[in-house]
């Protein structure tokens, strides 16, 4: 997601606080910055900071619903009055959370904005006998719990999400970490090679050369010993 906050030290401690729950962020200091990561970048949710440098929040939150994207937006104000909030909802805001805050509710909020953004998809999905909650944050596999790390879960949400379709390790990358990770980094590959192996044999993460990582759908179920990363 798209942290657009002008105060360093909170920007920086939501993205560290997103971090521990999985949630890669980027973070926007001015609205330029945020016009810029908007453009190169398809993010799920915008939290907005209304008082920001350079073009105003309300100029983003208007940027992002004409941009067709259907982005949840999460404005983020030190006012607390009604009108305040009326008018960030006329602007496109679907949720609106008052300064000073505790990083729980902000949480709980973007949770169940995402929930509201994939209603058209099961809250619960599966595939190849995969079932993932991610609201439980929970995995399992023909029926059996499989414990992963926040980073393991992370990656597979986004490769269950593509329903068999093959992401790239740049995506991965992208989705999975933050704009800080070095994209020469081999922690793409490391991250997929430890998931297969929770996951269990037969494989059912397939290395497709050249272009990225796959779940293996019927009826080219299961890996191959080649495709191991």
């Amino acid at each position: 997601m798209l942290i657009v906050e002008d105060e360093p030290y909170l920007a920086e401690a939501i993205r560290d606080g997103l971090r521990l729950e999985a949630i890669a962020a980027d973070i926007a200091g001015d609205g330029g910055t945020a016009l810029e990561l908007l453009s190169v970048n398809a993010y799920d949710i915008a939290v907005l900071d209304r008082d920001i440098p350079g073009p105003s929040g309300d100029e983003i939150a208007e940027h992002i619903v004409a941009s067709g994207s259907g982005m949840p937006i999460l404005m983020l104000t030190a006012a607390d009055r009604l009108d305040d909030k009326a008018s960030g909802f006329g602007l496109g805001a679907d949720d609106y959370l008052t300064k000073p805050f505790e990083l729980r509710e902000l949480v709980l909020r973007l949770r169940a904005l995402d929930r509201r953004r994939a209603r058209n998809r099961p809250p619960v999905r599966e595939i190849a006998g995969l079932r993932l909650d991610p609201f439980r944050r929970e995995v399992y596999r023909d029926g059996r719990y499989v414990a992963l790390t926040r980073k393991q879960f992370a990656v597979l949400e986004v490769l269950v999400d593509a329903e068999g379709g093959v992401i790239s390790a740049e995506e991965l990358l992208e989705r999975a970490w933050d704009e800080s990770a070095d994209p020469f980094t081999n922690a793409v590959r490391i991250t997929v090679s430890a998931l297969r192996k929770r996951l269990g044999e037969p494989w059912l993460i397939t290395t497709v050369p050249g272009a990225g990582y796959r779940i293996d759908t019927p009826p080219d179920t299961g890996g191959e010993e080649g495709d191991r990363a």
